[in-house]
């Protein structure tokens, strides 16, 4: 799996649970039996009444308590052979769920398929019907699942993880709409990751205003070595020259703090993939720890503790 998939999985897990007010939150899919098959990700809905009032597709999902995603992001195949494997890993999830015999599931997973556009051999094929901006009801033949094309969605908060899946002048369109309304982190990542033209790209990066923040220095200076080791020459002279502001006397002291947020990101990370929910506290504590030999430990014990409290003794 490439990185622009894993940016987009990510994105998904930060988002859902905020955009949605907790009505719908990311899992990680579990290895479907058949062979390894295996998707994308599920949306697991847990207050279905909250959706009600988002953008579509959101409401979409209110009568399902597990939607199946695919996401066919920007260079991604688009053809029949594509969605036919869509089809197998959702029927093989559905197998599965008959097989362990959830008394709650009355008999077919949804799927959606997340992609820049609707693709025209589909829409000759199949004649989908139109249910939103985006949003298509695609019946083949009693296998019936929704197809979101990004690119006709509107630009709003709540439709972040799938704005994520355009292409072209609509992709450069969404990165400069999102890029005040997130993170210098996460901007960051967007730019490494999503296929923007270079003028949006250079546009982006130079609307970073310079910080005198000791931390906020700390964390660029992280991403931009990360950077640096991950692309071309050009590329990490042209990052380099926006956002290397460090003076030489500071320059080990980044490096420290730079370490202490990379570690304490790692810590969060797995502890969400793990399904472990720090506290306000358990996350002030974290945040407010500098010594870099106890966050390391932390992130050992996060691996195969049993709660946050374990991670964090």
């Amino acid at each position: 799996m490439g990185h622009l998939e894993l940016f987009a999985q990510r994105t998904f897990a930060e988002e859902t649970e905020r955009i949605t007010g907790g009505a719908a939150g990311w899992q990680d899919p579990p290895e479907i039996r058949l062979e390894k098959i295996q998707g994308d990700g599920f949306l697991i809905v847990r207050r279905p009444h909250l959706l009600e009032h988002l953008a579509a597709p959101w409401p979409v999902a209110r009568v399902h308590d597990e939607v199946m995603l695919e996401l066919k992001l920007a260079g991604n195949h688009l053809d029949r052979g594509a969605v036919e494997r869509a089809l197998l890993r959702r029927q093989a999830r559905q197998v599965q769920r008959v097989e362990d015999q959830d008394p709650s599931w009355l008999g077919e997973e949804p799927l959606w398929l997340v992609a820049p556009h609707l693709p025209e051999w589909l829409d000759e094929l199949r004649r989908p019907i139109r249910l939103g901006p985006g949003c298509y009801l695609v019946d083949p033949q009693g296998h019936r699942f929704l197809w979101i094309a990004a690119n006709e969605l509107p630009l709003l908060d709540e439709l972040v993880p799938f704005l994520m899946a355009r292409s072209g002048q609509a992709l450069d369109e969404f990165g400069r709409w999102v890029a005040p309304r997130r993170s210098l982190e996460w901007v960051l990542g967007m730019l490494e990751y999503l296929p923007m033209s270079l003028p949006t790209r250079e546009e982006l990066l130079r609307r970073f205003p310079p910080v005198d923040d000791p931390e906020i220095l700390a964390r660029r200076q992280h991403i931009l070595e990360v950077l640096l080791e991950a692309g071309p020459q050009t590329q990490r002279q042209h990052i380099l020259d926006v956002l290397l502001e460090a003076s030489p006397q500071t320059q080990q002291h980044l490096i420290v703090e730079g370490r202490l947020a990379a570690t304490r990101a790692s810590l969060r990370r797995v502890l969400a993939r793990r399904q472990l929910t720090p506290s306000k506290d358990d996350d002030a504590r974290i945040e407010a720890c500098t010594d870099l030999a106890t966050l390391e430990r932390w992130l050992d014990r996060a691996v195969t503790a049993l709660s946050v409290s374990d991670a964090l003794g």
